[in-house]
């Protein structure tokens, strides 16, 4: 079979008379490596189709959520059945608070939780309960994490940190963005003095704790540990976006991990999303009762949704997560996590090529770099050029990696260790390939 893409290729160039760019999220039109993007026609398993029928091993998970591979019998069964009962009906159903009480009992450090439909609706949302709750209107993110695309995290850090965010979007006012302070991942010395100028008004600091879209880097303990004091002593909401976490690098999620490192660690409001929703339209924010009881109708901080809580996507989630918990579900998981990064590390050497790897539950990342980023400036020094041609010698050999430096891996249940293996082998000749 050719490898030359000749039906994405006629897809691409119809699409883009029709759809700005020719497709309806920017990363997918291969800009920042590219080339053809992959019209995919279907999938099953770890597998994706593309509309030439060629077939990749899938890295993405639709970026993330398809922690089970695809069309996994369970959740076809649940999400038909669900389907066959009706698609929508704008009124509560009894599995909205089943898929509420399954969340809840797998996260401590939430009470009550509100669905809706997207992780940047329930970031946007989090942020709204969090400066309602706290009376104070700023917030603090972090460079290189991406909390969806409301406009008041649209921003990139000022001169100074006395100088708060500039957007980063056409279509942003300064002056939505005028109370987002924008620091440096990992930075002790930079959060302390943001406190110390600002802390009486911060309402909230979001963060990713291993943020995904500067690839894969974690937040240090001592780092977190700051956080959380600072958080605390200066009565501001810590918010932990677990959109792409979630579920996703064990059952407890990052704050699991974090809990099991520090003593008495929880965050303070976390966002869900893709796991929860299985690969449908779900996500959800949630934390204690007390702050939880300021949204609407109990409340005054208003959010609402029409497709919140949707009755299919629901059981997509509820049988996605029942699965999650079977017995030995995650050690598995890891296991062939941890064997990929490892095969592609000694693919690496075996190359002559520096390559730094990390990974937690079904989540990856790797650099073209001697040792791992702890934030985005070392994330935007490493290799871009050699990443690129990677990616394409990847996606030559049948193997589907994000197509940008800055996205985090992931394997499914549905990868097999012959899958891996062949991965590996890509990999070694890709990268020796240059």
């Amino acid at each position: 079979m050719s490898t030359d893409p000749i039906q994405s290729a006629a897809l691409f160039e119809r699409a883009q008379r029709v759809i700005p760019g020719g497709v309806n999220s920017p990363v997918r039109a291969f800009r920042a490596v590219g080339g053809t993007p992959r019209f995919i026609s279907r999938a099953e398993g770890a597998y994706l189709y593309d509309a030439d029928g060629r077939r990749y091993i899938d890295y993405i998970g639709s970026w993330g959520p398809m922690i089970l591979g695809h069309g996994h019998p369970a959740v076809l069964e649940a999400v038909c059945r669900a389907a066959a009962d009706g698609l929508s009906f704008g009124a509560p159903t009894e599995r909205e608070v089943e898929l509420a009480e399954e969340i809840l009992k797998l996260v401590p450090s939430m009470e009550q939780v509100r669905l809706v439909s997207s992780g940047t609706e329930a970031a946007m949302s989090a942020i709204r309960l969090a400066r309602g709750a706290t009376g104070r209107p700023m917030l603090i993110k972090f460079e290189g994490c991406y909390h969806g695309h409301a406009d008041a995290l649209l921003v990139k850090a000022g001169s100074g940190l006395a100088t708060f965010g500039n957007p980063t979007s056409a279509g942003v006012p300064p002056e939505v963005v005028q109370h987002t302070l924008v620091l440096e991942y990992n930075n002790v010395e930079q959060l302390e003095e943001a406190f110390a100028l600002h802390g009486s008004d911060l309402a909230c600091v979001m963060i990713e704790p291993i943020a995904g879209n500067m690839n894969f880097v974690r937040a240090s303990l001592p780092f977190m540990r700051r956080l959380r004091e600072l958080c605390t002593e200066h009565g501001a909401l810590l918010v932990f976006d677990e959109v792409m976490t979630g579920f996703r690098v064990g059952l407890a999620s990052a704050q699991g991990l974090y809990a099991a490192a520090i003593p008495g660690f929880r965050p303070d409001l976390s966002v869900f999303g893709k796991v929860i929703g299985g690969g449908m339209p779900l996500a959800a924010f949630g934390g204690p009762r007390a702050v939880m009881q300021h949204l609407a109708p109990v409340g005054a901080v208003y959010q609402a949704g029409t497709l919140s809580g949707n009755p299919v996507a629901t059981a997509c989630g509820l049988a996605t997560l029942r699965e999650l918990q079977k017995p030995g579900f995650f050690e598995e998981l890891s296991r062939k996590t941890r064997l990929l990064v490892d095969g592609l590390a000694g693919a690496a050497r075996d190359a002559g090529v520096p390559l730094a790897v990390d990974c937690e539950g079904g989540m990856f990342g790797f650099f073209l770099a001697e040792s791992l980023p702890q934030n985005y400036a070392t994330v935007m020094a490493t290799d871009r050029e050699r990443f690129n041609r990677f990616f394409h010698g990847m996606l030559e050999r049948g193997v589907y990696l994000a197509p940008a430096l800055y996205e985090a891996g992931f394997v499914s249940a549905a990868h097999s260790d012959a899958d891996l293996a062949a991965t590996v082998d890509a990999a070694r000749e890709a990268l020796r390939a240059g």
